[in-house]
């Protein structure tokens, strides 16, 4: 049996994708990653041990669980957990390389930051996702305690263990990811209007050859839709 193809496609796509979350920015020409800011660039004087951080990026966002004095757990792709228990050598900042070689391969750990190298710049939410889940929030404590005990090596997926997964289940008891399935029922969307226009003029060809219908007016009527599908 063959199998559906389609989330087959959104797999592949939101691994592409997602490598644009994680990669940080390169020195132009230098070849060299930028550093993240300094000690003390974040106020963190309003996080709370347990809240839920989020760091929008240009397509999709990345979370944690702050677990207090600066220290931030978060779910990254990395492949380095795969030929090292060192734990100093692993807790060095995740290099590009780690991470995409970690989204290949579908490797990843979860691990303690501070603050600055888990927002590394971008702005941050805190606890922006309760207003979703507001009948399922746990006591912070217990998110906090939830993230520490999954420190460590991990499988990664897109679609089913990434960084919103691990934070949904430490503050909300349950591993969902709303921003890949918002991606995932587009891109069917997508799929599905396509097949309707190519069934449309399958049938307006079906209408000519049964029905003699003029292919002078009825052929561009027909085939605007199928090259606006093409284009698209």
């Amino acid at each position: 049996t063959m199998k559906n193809p389609v989330p087959q496609a959104a797999s592949l796509l939101l691994e592409k994708l997602m490598l644009l979350v994680h990669v940080r920015p390169l020195l132009s020409g230098s070849g060299e990653e930028t550093l993240p800011p300094a000690p003390g660039y974040y106020d963190t004087s309003c996080f709370k041990r347990g809240d839920l951080l989020e760091v929008p990026r240009t397509l999709f966002i990345h979370f944690g669980i702050y677990l207090g004095e600066n220290r931030v757990a978060h779910l990254m792709p990395d492949i380095l957990p795969t030929f090292t228990a060192d734990r100093r050598q692993i807790q060095q900042v995740v290099t590009n390389k780690r991470l995409i070689l970690g989204v290949i391969t579908r490797t990843a750990s979860v691990r303690v930051d501070t603050v600055e190298d888990f927002a590394y710049g971008g702005s941050i939410l805190v606890n922006h996702m309760d207003r979703l889940f507001e009948d399922q929030v746990l006591a912070n404590e217990e998110a906090a305690c939830r993230a520490e005990k999954l420190v460590g090596a991990t499988a990664y997926s897109l679609l089913w263990n990434n960084c919103e997964h691990f934070v949904t289940y430490c503050r909300y008891g349950a591993a969902v990811s709303l921003q890949t399935d918002k991606f995932c029922e587009t891109v069917k969307m997508i799929i599905r209007d396509q097949r309707s226009v190519l069934a449309s003029v399958l049938v307006g060809l079906a209408s000519i050859v049964c029905l003699g219908l003029a292919p002078s007016t009825t052929l561009p009527t027909i085939f605007i839709p199928f090259f606006l599908w093409m284009a698209g």
